[in-house]
């Protein structure tokens, strides 16, 4: 496949799946991939504005500070390559195709069947390990809970903001919303908090 068609393909996914959020099939796919996303240290950003800044943030900070570090944020504005960052450089197109590639082929062979946001989640799970990163920074896409990229096991956890965002996934209500946002909190590990959450 060209880049181009690997990219229609994984809309089609999304047109076909739509969002569904549930971890069993990441996970699953991770498995049949050896856990990529294990090989390194993550870090979880979670929120309803203001995710995507932090994560950029603390993707600089990293690098600053001389570490190899994966970024993952959605969307993207332009290409999707813009998704999956090694230091300061986009994951490349070839990258992008032989991953989908290889991703598609272990989970169709075992059934299961990701969603476009899944699919590229579980790309820069691959693509980082193969870079060999020291950290990856991952920016939620919705909610936290059930959002692919909590599949990790970040060392550190941020939630930004709760606001008002995908009540008909996330419930109608601050509580409800808080409450999906704080499950990628784990016990024993720090937590950032943003300034005056409700």
């Amino acid at each position: 496949m060209t880049y181009d068609e690997t990219i229609a393909s994984l809309y089609g996914l999304e047109a076909k799946l739509g969002w569904d959020l549930k971890l069993e099939r990441v996970r699953a796919a991770l498995e049949a991939l050896g856990s990529p996303e294990r090989r390194y240290p993550s870090v979880l950003i979670a929120g309803t504005n203001g995710k995507g800044s932090t994560a950029a943030m603390t993707h600089a900070a990293l690098c600053a500070a001389g570490h190899r570090v994966g970024l993952y944020t959605s969307p993207h504005l332009v290409h999707f390559t813009e998704r999956i960052r090694i230091g300061h450089e986009e994951i490349g197109r070839r990258e992008v195709v032989d991953g989908v590639e290889r991703i598609l082929r272990a989970t169709e062979a075992r059934g299961i069947a990701l969603t476009f946001f899944e699919v590229a989640t579980v790309l820069a799970f691959v693509a980082f390990a193969n870079a060999a990163i020291d950290v990856a920074v991952l920016e939620v896409g919705l909610g936290g809970r059930l959002d692919a990229t909590n599949a990790s096991e970040p060392v550190a956890s941020a939630v930004v903001s709760i606001g008002y965002d995908h009540e008909q996934f996330l419930g109608d209500t601050l509580d409800s919303i808080a409450r999906e946002k704080a499950g990628v909190m784990r016990a024993g590990r720090p937590t950032v908090l943003g300034p005056n959450l409700p």
